[in-house]
């Protein structure tokens, strides 16, 4: 449930349920969803294997104007396709799959004239990740259904204007104990203290430390 490529996916299916130590365990995955033509793509979309190399160790891009402005164009539209999943998990609860996430942040992306960046890249075979509980990150949306007392992280990416927008977001669902809801609204809090250290000035090396220094006092 936390592989990202196509053939370990394939592993996971075939695994015994009791090789996970948890209570989550892999549903079924639907066919892969299509991304209409005329969409721009990512360069990954048709073979699964990014072509753009990264930056080398203490390389920064500096963006232009516009690019900047693209990347504003982009975050505020990925922020809209997970808002549209944040109001499908409140107001369905318990019971909703994953997968139906998928389907709605994939059709929520596709109108917006938008790529869902997470699918085919390097095989990942959704339009978004779920990931549950002690699910870390990158879980796989299938036909598990959403238990009472449980959290669920959707991680929203869109390709639009030749930038990638990314967001997630924490959902509680249904009666969630006060040790869950803590969890939640201390990270967020973490979360918004390192946004506050990002401006000119600040250090990269010091995010980790702010954010320790939020979560820490709370015994997480």
């Amino acid at each position: 449930m936390l592989r990202g490529t196509r053939s370990a996916t394939v592993r996971v299916a075939r695994r015994s349920f009791a090789s996970y130590t948890g209570r989550v365990t892999p549903g079924t995955q639907s066919p892969t969803r299509r991304v209409p033509a005329g969409i721009a793509r990512p360069d990954y979309a048709d073979d699964g294997q990014p072509k753009t190399k990264g930056l080398l160790p203490g390389q920064i891009e500096v963006k232009s104007a516009k690019d900047i402005e693209a990347m504003r164009v982009v975050g505020r539209l990925a922020r809209e396709v997970l808002d549209a999943a944040t109001r499908l998990v409140a107001t369905a609860g318990p019971g909703l799959t994953t997968d139906e996430i998928d389907a709605l942040v994939h059709k929520e992306t596709v109108a917006r004239g938008a790529y869902p960046s997470p699918l085919n890249y390097r095989g990942f075979p959704k339009s978004c990740c779920t990931s549950v509980d002690e699910v870390i990150c990158h879980g796989i949306p299938d036909s598990r259904e959403l238990q009472d007392g449980e959290i669920v992280n959707i991680d929203v990416t869109c390709f639009y204007g030749g930038f990638h927008g990314d967001c997630s977001e924490t959902h509680l669902v249904g009666a969630v104990d006060e040790r869950g809801k803590q969890l939640v609204r201390v990270t967020h809090d973490a979360w918004q203290a390192a946004i506050r250290h990002c401006k000119p000035g600040g250090r990269y090396s010091a995010i980790g430390g702010v954010i320790e220094d939020q979560v820490a006092p709370h015994g997480f």
